[in-house]
């Protein structure tokens, strides 16, 4: 099927929007070591930081979802983006722990927006038949962010310091530009604009048995990427002693599996529905646990990283498309992002906990993650096929449908 310029620029802007927002969120998670020793502490203060962060952004995806559903998605999502490149920006300057968790809150309430926000754009934006692969390159942003945090970290840490690694985080503004010249508002919005329709409340109580549902799916998507990435370079550096060029290696590695995954299964939820190709992905965790968190070689941790992040981001990969997809045509901007969002911040304790249970067995990192990806890739399993199958509805019918 062709696709409009138009269309290509709206997805490559939600590609970066969702790289570069992961980008500053995980350059934090690789000197949460070095901050600790800046503002004499240990690392589990610091990394309440990362627990702010996921906690702040349901609020982001409620404020900047609410304004997308008002006023449109491309005007929202430029704001949007200058917002967390400029805060990234300030918490290279933070005096103080204290005030850099809070610059971390003001961050997370910017990043919450973003996904949401660019994720309607998109699926509203886009033909039918290409909304699989789409979903899974937009959902491959978030480790390509990551990966591009480890390249930066890998390459610039030792000359540029945890501080200067937030200042390269202000790089982001720049794609204000591109958006504002070259992407369109969306064609469902459009449709939507001048109509009288339900408001955001309203819509959530019709839909509550959907909302509460999609929360606690969210909640174990959540600590299924969190519980495996946030602190597996705190784990290489700390219980296996690896120097920054090898834990940037890994990670490198793991992001690459966390592309192709994201990347396979968003294909492959347009040829066996949704439902079956996160179900799969998940499953895929058991096997690889082992090999993932206890081997002891550099090599076979990377190989493990690489399967597991497939896993992983497989399963997430199919995420954006099913939640626009099911959610209801008023609220597509907030809602997908709002049900993320919400999961985020249940399992935001993730981070923390982890190097707490850790810290106590001697910072056996691996248990702990182990114990965290057996128990959530069997929850998922359990949960998506209770969700609703809605691959390649019309968003743009069906919004007609509503508006009229």
């Amino acid at each position: 099927m062709s696709w409009t310029r138009e269309q290509r620029n709206v997805t490559i802007a939600a590609y970066l929007g969702w790289t570069l927002d992961a980008f500053d969120f995980f350059l934090m998670v690789f000197v949460l070591k070095d901050i600790a020793q800046e503002f004499n502490t240990n690392i589990p203060e610091v990394a309440f930081g990362i627990l702010l962060t996921l906690a702040a952004r349901p609020l982001g995806a409620l404020i900047f979802g609410w304004l997308a559903d008002k006023y449109g998605r491309r005007p929202t999502l430029m704001v949007n983006i200058a917002c967390f490149s400029l805060l990234e920006l300030l918490s290279g300057f933070a005096p103080s722990l204290t005030i850099l968790l809070v610059l971390r809150f003001l961050f997370g309430i910017a990043m919450g927006g973003e996904w949401g926000v660019g994720g309607a754009l998109t699926m509203e934006t886009i033909p039918p038949k290409s909304r699989g692969i789409v979903s899974g390159l937009l959902q491959a942003g978030y480790p390509s962010g990551y990966l591009l945090a480890s390249v930066v970290f890998g390459l610039f840490y030792q000359y540029i310091g945890w501080r200067g690694m937030f200042f390269v985080g202000v790089l982001p503004a720049l794609l204000v530009l591109y958006v504002r010249a070259h992407v369109p508002e969306s064609p469902a919005f459009k449709t939507l604009e001048k109509k009288p329709r339900l408001g955001l409340v309203a819509t959530l109580k019709q839909n509550i048995g959907l909302s509460l549902y999609a929360i606690v799916l969210m909640t174990a998507f959540n600590f299924f990427s969190h519980g495996s990435q946030d602190l597996y370079p705190t784990f290489l550096r700390v219980q296996h002693q690896f120097d920054a060029h090898t834990v940037s290696l890994i990670t490198i590695t793991l992001n690459i599996g966390a592309i192709c995954g994201g990347l396979f299964f968003g294909w492959v939820s347009e040829q066996i529905g949704r439902k079956r190709a996160i179900f799969i992905a998940a499953l895929i965790a058991l096997p690889v646990l082992p090999l993932w968190a206890f081997s002891s070689t550099p090599v076979l941790l990377a190989l493990g990283a690489f399967l597991m992040q497939i896993s992983v981001q497989g399963a997430w990969g199919v995420i954006p498309v099913h939640l626009n997809e099911i959610s209801p045509d008023e609220i597509r901007a907030t809602f997908p992002g709002l049900v993320y969002q919400l999961g985020n911040l249940i399992a935001a304790v993730n981070g923390p906990l982890q190097a707490k249970v850790a810290e106590a067995q001697g910072n056996n990192y691996a248990l702990v993650m182990a114990a965290v990806i057996g128990i959530v890739a069997v929850v998922i399993a359990v949960l998506i096929p209770f969700s609703r199958e809605r691959r390649g509805i019309d968003m743009t019918q069906t919004a007609k449908e509503v508006a009229t």
